[in-house]
């Protein structure tokens, strides 16, 4: 039996690393082409290290989508700090992402003390998002150059994580600074995550974008069952949505239950469009107070160390 396995010459991972709602999942989304990340404009959004895989002829990049990085509140925050620095130690290169200001900000420079010493000879990149909000582009020179002085970046790149040209761009020069190294996943292999992570991150997308305004980040997902119908072109899933106070509850089921009736609606077809197969999905909402700074809760939803 013959497989038809590429031979890469070059492998490696490539950390995602910056503050909360820069773009880093967005940078994700576009290397792959595919929607692996979820978005929202809330920060704190992404909660776990998420692996896409992206296999090109001749190499495979392992991205590593980590949580932005910033002063934790509570256990989770904790958590989420902990996984988005481990991440900086087992990368091969680093993507150091902040958006479009005037000037570096504390909480950045925060993050260049957390780069590693460049002595080890890992690769690091400043990607500087949002570039394409501005006119004049001389207006972007004040802050690479004050990057170039903070840490000696390999690289110092301004570009927009929505322009594909740009993330191609990007995408070639990490393409040449990626060690060599064998295959390090199947080549048809697009994250290390289940399906179950991917589909509770769904549904929770939905709900901050739909609850914007409402529901802070006190919202988790658990997928409590999944099944196959009719060979498998049916599954069918029940989650539950845990919030931190009845008013949430109240908030996501909305008047006469219409809000969680239009997050499943919105959730389904996304979650149908990741599977390939025709989905019912049905929602609960439960109340979980202070799950946020509850190790057992944490634990329950997978949020754990």
């Amino acid at each position: 039996m013959c497989y038809n396995i590429p031979v890469v010459k070059r492998s490696g991972f490539v950390t995602i690393a910056g503050q909360p709602n820069v773009g880093k999942s967005t940078l994700l989304n576009g290397f792959l082409k595919e929607k692996l990340a979820i978005i929202s404009r809330r920060p704190e959004t992404t909660r776990d290290n998420i692996r896409g895989i992206l296999t090109d002829r001749d190499c495979q990049i392992i991205f590593i989508d980590t949580p932005g990085i910033h002063k934790p509140h509570d256990l989770l925050g904790k958590v989420m700090l902990t996984r988005a620095q481990s991440s900086l130690l087992e990368a091969d290169m680093i993507l150091m992402v902040t958006e479009k200001k005037l000037a570096l900000d504390e909480a950045d420079m925060n993050i260049i003390k957390r780069l590693p010493e460049k002595k080890g000879g890992k690769k690091v990149i400043f990607v500087l998002n949002k570039a394409d909000r501005v006119k004049d582009k001389k207006t972007l020179l004040p802050i690479l150059k004050k990057a170039a002085e903070a840490y000696p970046f390999d690289e110092l790149i301004p570009l927009s994580a929505l322009k594909q040209e740009d993330i191609d761009r990007l995408l070639h020069l990490i393409k040449k600074f990626l060690p060599e190294g064998p295959l390090l996943y199947p080549e048809e292999q697009l994250t290390d995550k289940e399906e179950e992570f991917i589909i509770r991150e769904l549904i929770r997308e939905k709900i901050l974008t739909l609850t914007y305004e409402e529901i802070p980040h006190s919202v988790a997902v658990i997928v409590d069952e999944m099944t196959e119908e009719e060979g498998g072109k049916i599954v069918r899933i029940s989650a539950t949505v845990f919030v931190e106070r009845t008013s949430q509850k109240s908030i996501i089921i909305g008047k006469s239950g219409e809000m969680i009736k239009k997050i499943g609606r919105a959730a389904r077809e996304d979650i149908e469009n990741f599977l390939s197969r025709h989905v019912y999905l049905d929602l609960w909402v439960k109340v979980r107070r202070k799950w946020k700074k509850d190790a057992g809760a944490l634990e329950d939803m997978g949020y754990t160390e």
